[in-house]
């Protein structure tokens, strides 16, 4: 190990993650316009989104993840130069995650009659529920583009999807003004508004994607990926066996923070207000390191597919300390804009005090954060997704969740204990997965090292 230059792996890392961490970022800045432009018109709004996006965002990370089985198996199947296992990952990556989107958006319906008992301020409810009817639907082409996505990134061709994001997130702050305030004719929307805008932009994104792969030159070797028909159960169940434990992983992180969103309401609309602008920020950062946990899955898998330790191990580790550093930034940003950054979507000073007090906090479990994001992306490369799942079960719901409500009700720390609790959550994830992906990576048989750094 001490043998080969780390150092070397940091630019070809940086041209691979960046794309992927732009256009992350470019996904969860629609949820970010969205809160910004929704908290000009209220708490109530800003607060009946954060409340809809609890049973929103659980199902859209879940989708997501499933999709993430395809990067590690292109990648993997690329580095061995096995086309045939590309086109075919490729035609049932569609079809499972198709299954999955429309599973994922009836089950949303099917959840909405039970909002009104969760104690939650029943003006929230009301205004939040049309509103989660709609973004229910953006499910499904979201599930398309991340196809197509995960597809190219495991290829190692990752600028498309960022150029493509960043153009849906123009497309839907434009609607987002002519929807909610109701501009040029069109009908005053408010909340309803800012759904109809992400679903158009989002389908808008799937489109975008899909005729960049059929129609990609560099994609025409795999345009049978295209067909339908004489699917594999064995390759299903293989990808499933990925893609079910890699969803798993983000209900169990979403759905805490989701759960933690609940809490927050039993505390009242201003608690509910300012975690969703502090947990919009929070995103933010974690959606920049989740590019980087993207790429050392596309490293990863694909020195897995040439059988090369060394270069794995380094790529991955390396991957790690580029998150410390980013991460180290954007805590310094939360503790010097804590006022600041609230302002930019609500006049409150209530609601701007509190989330203030949140982003410090915040600022506390940015490390955590952003090595235990590239730790899982590494193991996903590994295709080790089983035992990193029940790790952040546990530390999430046997420690993080119980511990933030005995600290914000018994013991009256509020919306601050709530989010101490998810802090020292972080961080056990953080510590036991990396401790996981060093364990497994170095059982690997060496191979002699390579002169090149791919």
């Amino acid at each position: 190990m001490s043998s080969l230059n780390y150092s070397s792996h940091v630019r070809p890392n940086f041209l691979l993650a960046y794309p992927v961490m732009l256009s992350m970022l470019g996904q969860v800045m629609t949820a970010v316009a969205d809160s910004v432009m929704i908290g000009w018109t209220g708490a109530t709004p800003l607060a009946a989104s954060s409340f809809a996006n609890v049973f929103f965002s659980i199902p859209l990370f879940f989708g997501i993840g499933v999709s993430y089985a395809i990067t590690p198996l292109v990648a993997e199947a690329a580095g061995a130069k096995n086309s045939l296992s590309i086109i075919e990952t490729l035609r049932h990556g569609l079809l499972i995650n198709l299954l999955v989107g429309f599973g994922l958006v009836g089950l949303i319906f099917l959840v909405e009659p039970f909002m009104f008992s969760m104690g939650q301020p029943e003006d929230v409810v009301t205004l939040g529920i049309p509103y989660l009817s709609i973004i229910a639907v953006s499910i499904i082409p979201t599930m398309i583009f991340q196809t197509y996505r995960q597809f190219a990134e495991g290829l190692e061709r990752t600028r498309m999807a960022m150029v493509i994001v960043i153009g849906s997130n123009v497309l839907n702050i434009t609607l987002n003004y002519i929807f909610i305030f109701g501009k040029f004719g069109f009908p005053e929307l408010g909340l309803n508004g800012a759904g109809w805008a992400t679903l158009i932009a989002r389908v808008v994104m799937a489109v975008g994607m899909m005729f960049y792969i059929f129609y990609g030159k560099k994609f025409l070797a795999y345009r049978k990926g295209f067909s339908f028909g004489k699917y594999s159960k064995a390759l299903i169940s293989k990808m499933l066996h990925i893609g079910l434990p890699a969803g798993s992983q983000f209900i169990f992180e979403a759905g805490a923070f989701g759960f933690s969103a609940l809490m927050m309401g039993w505390l009242g609309t201003t608690a509910l207000a300012a975690h969703q602008i502090a947990i919009n920020l929070a995103t933010i950062s974690y959606m920049t390191t989740s590019g980087l946990g993207a790429a050392a899955a596309i490293r990863v898998g694909n020195f897995l597919g040439k059988r090369d330790k060394q270069n794995l191990r380094a790529s991955a580790f390396t991957m790690i300390w580029m998150a410390v550093v980013l991460m180290s930034a954007w805590a310094l940003l939360f503790i010097f804009g804590r006022y600041f950054l609230p302002e930019l979507y609500i006049d409150d000073p209530v609601v701007i005090q509190l989330t203030a007090s949140l982003l410090i906090i915040a600022a506390f479990f940015q490390l955590s954060d952003g090595i235990q994001v590239v730790c899982a992306g590494a193991l996903r490369g590994l295709q080790d997704v089983k035992v990193p799942s029940l790790l952040i079960f546990v530390a999430y719901w046997v420690i993080a969740l119980p511990l933030g409500y005995v600290l914000a009700f018994p013991l009256g720390l509020g919306a601050n204990g709530i989010w101490i609790g998810l802090s020292i959550g972080l961080t056990l994830t953080a510590t036991a997965i990396v401790f996981r992906f060093h364990h497994l990576s170095n059982k690997m048989p060496t191979k002699e090292i390579t002169s090149e750094v791919d």
